[in-house]
């Protein structure tokens, strides 16, 4: 996520001016948009003149300028874009004000928000332009006597070194441990969530064996994927077969899962933990809570006018923010978070056991 602008605005609120880079940003805006925000941006809407009103024509397409207090939003992820609805409030042509309409929001799309941000939502916000800023992925690829290491972050692919070795063949040759532990050598000095080892044959496996023995820690955050080619060929055929976006998705839930396991071990043992909204209201309001975990499909829903829960979500989220506590929202998405929604999508791992 890239923030192209962001400027107080009258009652508290922000003006942002947003531009998503990834599937990811979008992802993470259906959570950040909610319903009573203002979203503005270029558009095409179809407008019917004076003419054609006797005529079922449908009118033309034009290109307009639109600014909607948003009533809906929907995530549309295998249409790759996000669909923002409401009425419009102001608008380049002023006979469209009162109007519906949905803007579509894709990668690369420059637009503006105007909200209060919660303190889950910045944290999301900021979470999303980091991972754009910063690499989250190295990507090795390795043949005999050469390897290259990349990293990947949203906005592309950096090649930060490229390794020559000997190939481990004939009378006088050296040990390809050499290639190996320099490798190692590089890769440790990566700050990175993942890396994906790659290449043709058999090289990349003994060099994760290698990995293995020297460089456990390296080697626990490996994937292997078999490519035709090294370097930035090798890169782009890890990139097509999607191995990059399945890493990512792993990484994310493996944190979700290291803290769904302590809550079901705190569960069992029946003691600083807090599930359902009541028991967690209280413990936000005593100040007992380490790690606010909740469902991003409840968040969303306790939010608006179709909420359940007899709590303000905001206020056990800003609470807890303000009392220390760190949160934690989960994708309905993955395992996790359905075991989070079994537990009512809402719990929190307690820093004291409450009485």
């Amino acid at each position: 996520m890239r923030i192209a602008d962001r400027r107080q605005v009258e009652g508290g609120q922000e003006r942002l001016t947003l531009v998503p880079e990834s599937l990811d940003d979008l992802w993470h805006l259906s959570h950040i948009i909610m319903p009573g925000d203002n979203v503005a941006g270029d558009t095409t809407r179809r407008i019917q003149r004076a003419e054609e009103t006797l005529r079922d024509t449908g009118g033309e397409r034009e290109h307009i300028w639109v600014e909607i207090g948003v009533d809906d939003v929907e995530f549309a992820q295998f249409a790759n874009r996000l669909r923002v609805s409401g009425v419009i409030e102001d608008c380049s042509r002023e006979d469209q004000l009162g109007q519906h309409h949905t803007l579509n929001i894709e990668e690369h799309t420059e637009f503006e928000l105007e909200k209060r941000l919660t303190p889950d939502q910045s944290e999301r916000l900021e979470n999303a332009v980091e991972a754009t800023e910063n690499p989250d992925v190295a990507v090795a690829t390795v043949e005999e006597g050469l390897a290259h290491v990349h990293t990947i972050a949203q906005y592309g692919t950096e090649e930060r070194a490229t390794i020559s070795g000997p190939t481990g063949k004939g009378e006088y040759a050296r040990p390809r441990n050499e290639l190996f532990d320099e490798l190692g050598t590089v890769l440790s000095r990566l700050d990175v969530a993942a890396i994906i080892l790659a290449g043709p044959g058999f090289t990349k496996n003994d060099a994760l064996s290698y990995l293995e023995e020297k460089y456990p820690d390296v080697a626990s955050q490996v994937t292997t994927v078999d490519t035709s080619s090294v370097g930035d060929r090798g890169v782009h055929e890890v990139l097509k077969r999607g191995a990059v976006e399945e890493v990512q998705k792993e990484t994310r839930i493996a944190d979700e899962s290291a803290l769904i396991d302590e809550l079901m071990e705190r569960l069992r043992d029946g003691h600083t933990v807090a599930y359902g909204p009541e028991q967690v209201q209280k413990a936000a309001e005593y100040g007992a809570i380490e790690q606010l975990l909740i469902l991003d499909d409840k968040l969303r829903t306790e939010r608006t006018s179709e909420g359940e829960w007899d709590i303000d979500v905001d206020d056990v989220v800003e609470t807890t923010t303000q009392k220390g506590g760190e949160i934690t929202v989960f994708s309905s998405e993955f395992d996790p978070g359905q075991q989070l929604a079994n537990v009512g999508g809402i719990a929190a791992l307690l820093r004291y056991r409450l009485e």
